[in-house]
């Protein structure tokens, strides 16, 4: 079991971290060809991709996990997946609409002005349009893992993201499309992805099944309620930079947005191994709760707790070492200001890490093993209500470093609130 674990653990993180490079790579290639003023206008954009990619985790990890759950005790499954897809389509109508008829206005309540939005729309417009592609990797890439095809996910999303670096080059620089280029770069990569996940599904050894039912309200709460933890693992980057983006437009301007899109971009690296531990582990917890098998659950729960703090350290301790090459990778006019932020929101915000990962496994632990009572609420305060509360009040009374600060003070008590909610649990 140990070997399938760190087998499934690795797989899911290097798919998740392809997930991340679309971004980054978007970041890079824009920095150097628009400077502070690229860096500010795609750290506005980066809360819309949080939320198309928060609701396609909600959607397609709980119906995988429901689906994992339900095979596992030898129910019928063969209906999650056709609904999975039909209803994350659905839900990503509303971004399609608002991409081809108002891509300026929300850059402009995302906080841009005239000049970052006339720089920003076309991205924003192309990256709501794909949508349904971003939310449907979603389900394609949760199934296949569930279905014992990690290797596949692992090939798919690093095709993926090699396609969107590739491209993003040859589209920004010779081809001098600029923020448009790096937006269809990033558009194609989820294809190129699903593309490569379709063929286990169309191979012999796919159990997934695709009989299609009516689509049911009651299968979406039931299936969301578990993809709640993904919800936020994906939610949570959105909510932080949108909040963090309004603070510090007020305390420093564009140059401190520009300096927190460093930050931000380096988090979601953090974010999507942490994520990519806990998808990973969410199978095999899933699949032993399902046949009953607690002793099994719980030490895997071990073995993951184990790795992420182990991780969770060594990603703090490289922030610190190599805090300004990672800023000079961002910085292509050399402004001086925005290393000086950068250098110590960087370092400062990393720290939330050594809390993070932990918290995000707990969760996924609860929703894993259908306990959706503490998954939704350590969820949501870590992903909207701590963050939120921590950044409004230290930004007040520590300027930037409480802003910075905010991440680590809201995953601290995110943990303590999670061991009182499991001690409850052990009680009753």
């Amino acid at each position: 079991m140990l070997k399938r674990f760190s087998k499934y653990v690795l797989q899911s993180v290097a798919g998740m971290i392809g997930l991340s490079v679309y971004i980054l790579a978007d970041t890079f290639f824009i920095a150097y060809a628009s400077g502070a003023d690229g860096l500010a206008a795609l750290n506005l954009i980066l809360p819309v991709f949080g939320l198309i990619y928060a609701i396609g985790a909600m959607i397609g990890i709980g119906s995988a996990t429901r689906y994992g759950i339900s095979k596992a005790k030898g129910e019928a499954a063969d209906h999650y997946f056709p609904q999975s897809i039909a209803w994350s389509v659905l839900f990503s109508i509303p971004f399609v609409l608002a991409g081809i008829f108002a891509p300026d206005k929300c850059l402009a309540l995302l906080g841009a002005d005239a000049r970052l939005v006339e720089l920003g729309k076309t991205y924003l417009r192309i990256i709501l349009i794909v949508a349904p592609l971003f939310m449907s990797n979603y389900t394609v890439t949760a199934f296949a893992r569930n279905d014992n095809a990690t290797s596949k996910v692992m090939a798919g999303s690093l095709a993926g993201s090699v396609f969107n670096v590739v491209f993003d080059y040859i589209f920004i620089f010779p081809m001098e499309l600029g923020f448009s280029g790096a937006a269809l770069a990033t558009a194609f990569c989820p294809v190129v992805t699903m593309l490569i996940c379709s063929t286990h599904y169309m191979s012999k050894k796919c159990s997934v099944g695709f009989r299609w039912k009516k689509l049911s309200v009651r299968y979406l709460i039931s299936c969301c309620q578990l993809g709640v933890s993904a919800f936020v693992g994906e939610i949570s980057s959105a909510v932080i930079t949108f909040i963090f983006n309004m603070l510090i437009l007020g305390l420093t301007g564009s140059t401190g947005v520009a300096a927190y899109g460093v930050v931000a971009n380096m988090s979601l690296v953090g974010m999507a191994i942490t994520n990519g531990m806990a998808q990973g582990t969410q199978p095999l917890i899933s699949e032993s709760f399902g046949k009953g098998e607690h002793g099994q659950v719980k030490k895997l729960l071990r073995w993951a707790l184990t790795s992420v703090i182990v991780v969770e350290v060594a990603m703090v301790i490289l922030v610190w070492i190599f805090t300004d090459p990672f800023v000079a990778a961002f910085n292509s006019e050399n402004n001086l200001l925005l290393l000086k932020y950068a250098h110590t929101g960087l370092r400062l915000y990393f720290l939330g890490f050594l809390f993070a990962g932990v918290n995000i496994m707990l969760v996924a632990y609860f929703s894993a093993t259908a306990n959706a009572r503490p998954a939704i609420i350590g969820s949501l305060l870590r992903g909207a209500v701590a963050i939120a509360v921590c950044a409004i009040v230290l930004a007040k009374l520590l300027g930037m470093n409480g802003v910075w600060l905010s991440f680590l003070a809201s995953e601290m008590l995110t943990f303590v609130v999670i061991l009182i909610l499991s001690k409850h649990k052990e009680n009753r």
